[in-house]
């Protein structure tokens, strides 16, 4: 296994303790080291990227965990925020989603198709992965309380617009 796949495999594996800091008051700081891992395994994120492409270390693995991965750590931090700092129907609405582009991947993977993702999704993650982040942080100041309210909007534009997207450059994948 590469190293951009080891990251990945990694950031699996740092959901369960993000989950556990985000939702266990008793432990001091809790949202602070919560917060802590989920920048780390976002981070990770960017960087198994980077390194797949600047050293040709893409695999189909990658491709397809890569985003799978994404969407485990936000997902898990959405319902961990829900619905204290996010509406329930807008984390339905951004896990429906995921769960359809994933039913979608393997769909297409049935088919001999390994589909990437694309830069309305990469933006879409970015986006959620940076809402997340000041959500968690609830920085008791209006503009931040704003700045939040303003990365929900644009993450969930971005994930219908992504959606739509991913559909429209691979709806060959429905028609076989």
């Amino acid at each position: 296994m590469n190293l951009p796949n080891k990251l990945t495999v990694f950031r699996v594996f740092c959901i369960p303790l993000f989950v556990i800091f985000m939702l266990v008051d008793a432990i001091p700081y809790h949202n602070y080291i919560a917060v802590g891992i989920f920048i780390f395994a976002s981070l990770t994120d960017f960087l198994d990227g980077k390194i797949a492409r600047k050293y040709n270390l893409i695999t189909n693995f990658g491709k397809f965990m890569d985003p799978l991965a994404d969407k485990l750590l936000v997902s898990a931090a959405l319902i961990c925020l829900t619905p204290s700092k996010i509406p329930a129907w807008i984390v339905i609405i951004i896990i429906s989603r995921e769960l359809f582009i994933s039913g979608f991947r393997i769909l297409a993977a049935d088919q001999g198709i390994v589909l990437a993702a694309g830069w309305w999704g990469k933006f879409k993650t970015a986006f959620q992965m940076v809402m997340i982040i000041i959500l968690i942080l609830d920085i008791p100041l209006k503009l931040f309380t704003v700045i939040g309210w303003i990365l929900i909007w644009i993450s969930l534009a971005l994930t219908i617009i992504s959606m739509i997207d991913y559909v429209v450059k691979n709806i060959k994948v429905l028609k076989n």
